[in-house]
């Protein structure tokens, strides 16, 4: 039953979330809480493992949470399959509908206004998963600031920031990933939490 409970869940937040995996990331987060498959902390963990795999954040999302709960359950395997196809298959039905009407669809002026409605949910659903994702970063529970957290943050964003003048390009994020992690090993085993 957990496992069609898991495909369910996915297929709903595939199916009802606009603007991409960043959009997802509070949908997701609400209902691993309403089902009590995973805590506050996986949840993080699981953000920050999904943002640095390679694919799509809400899919590694989805098959990580789905290994997660199916593990519990019995089957990881088949646990993150149905999770993951859950939240893919909502997306490839729209697209082969909106294929098969293209033009016409596009065209509406109905389509048009609904879609220009969502853009500024979507840009704050995206807002407010940076928010939430700092907030959990730094205040580890019951009170307690992760000030660790914050230096590194403002480490990693100086050093991009500094890069960017002195080169006028974007510091890569592998190498802002590697770094962080880097620092983070370092700064945990001399000041851990």
């Amino acid at each position: 039953m957990i496992f069609l409970e898991l495909f369910w869940t996915f297929f709903k937040i595939g199916l009802f979330t606009f603007g991409g995996g960043y959009g997802m990331i509070p949908i997701i987060k609400q209902e691993m809480a309403t089902n009590g498959w995973i805590t506050a902390d996986m949840m993080s963990n699981f953000i920050g493992i999904s943002e640095t795999t390679p694919g799509p954040i809400a899919i590694n999302m989805a098959t990580f949470v789905g290994s997660e709960v199916g593990g519990a359950a019995g089957s990881a395997f088949l646990g993150a399959l149905l999770a993951t196809l859950g939240v893919v298959l909502p997306s490839f039905i729209i697209i082969i509908m909106i294929a098969a009407i293209f033009k016409n669809f596009m065209n509406n002026r109905f389509v048009k206004m609904v879609l220009s409605g969502i853009k500024p949910v979507v840009l704050g659903l995206i807002f407010a998963t940076g928010v939430l994702l700092v907030y959990d970063n730094i205040n580890r529970g019951s009170g307690i600031v992760d000030y660790v957290s914050i230096v590194l943050m403002a480490i990693i964003a100086l050093a991009a920031f500094i890069y960017k003048r002195v080169t006028k390009k974007d510091l890569s994020p592998i190498i802002m990933i590697i770094a962080s992690a880097c620092l983070g090993m370092a700064a945990y085993s001399i000041f851990p939490i």
